[in-house]
């Protein structure tokens, strides 16, 4: 204040850097020092304290002693989400696959198909023998082959891939309407399609769905019973298929 006086006093208006540096030196002076305090440290790790608000991790809160909602009730017409099926008014198809045998498969309607896997489209059953080919004698009926109902053959290429001819998809190429999902079963295991069969089957407007015979039997039978036999189909290999040299 008194440097702030003396420049009033003067006939001549001090310098702006002056006027700057008395203003700054007096407020400097007349502040009050404030003492800086650190935080204190942990004791065992060299960080700050913090408030949490959450609780800690060591006593983590202790699980629930039942999973029950309430108290359990007494009343007779309680629903027993176990024995829940939805599809139990719903009557299989005739061409259910009830049984996979080892050379064949049981269905629905008390037929058996022996020595032959089975092409189901449209709810109709139909002996399917994807291994046989005109160029070779094993398993077809030319002369010196083996016989028509030996399962002795190849249904792998090459690459080790499960290769179907395009004849042995015939009845897909005339039914209509189109099943729009397709379940293959490739025997006792599941063996990888190869790429000409499912761009194939994929341009005829047909999904697929690979597994082995025994899970493909029984997804069709599931589908099948929900959305019907005219929207899905299943080529099977009976699971006593065995590969040929």
């Amino acid at each position: 204040m008194r440097s702030l006086s003396k420049f009033l006093n003067c006939t001549s208006a001090p310098s702006q850097a002056t006027l700057q540096r008395s203003f700054s030196a007096s407020s400097i002076r007349s502040l009050p020092r404030l003492a800086f305090t650190p935080p204190a440290r942990c004791p065992t790790r060299t960080c700050f304290r913090c408030l949490h608000a959450s609780s800690s991790y060591l006593s983590p809160p202790k699980p629930p002693k039942s999973r029950d909602r309430g108290p359990k009730s007494n009343e007779e017409t309680q629903t027993d989400f176990g024995a829940l099926d939805v599809l139990r008014n719903t009557a299989a198809p005739a061409t259910a696959i009830d049984a996979c045998t080892t050379d064949g498969f049981a269905l629905n309607n008390q037929m058996k198909i022996s020595g032959s896997g089975v092409l189901l489209v449209g709810g109709e059953a139909f002996r399917w023998r994807p291994w046989l080919r005109k160029d070779r004698k094993e398993g077809t009926v030319e002369k010196g082959g083996v016989g028509d109902y030996e399962m002795t053959g190849r249904l792998k290429n090459a690459k080790g891939q499960w290769e179907v001819q395009k004849e042995a998809w015939g009845v897909l190429e005339l039914v209509w309407p189109k099943p729009d999902l397709l379940i293959i079963g490739t025997g006792p295991h599941v063996t990888p399609i190869s790429p000409s069969v499912r761009r194939y089957l994929n341009d005829l407007g047909i999904r697929l769905e690979i597994q082995d015979t025994r899970n493909a039997a029984a997804q069709f039978n599931l589908l099948a019973t929900e959305r019907g036999v005219q929207q899905v189909a299943a080529a099977l290999v009976p699971v006593g298929w065995k590969e040929g040299r």
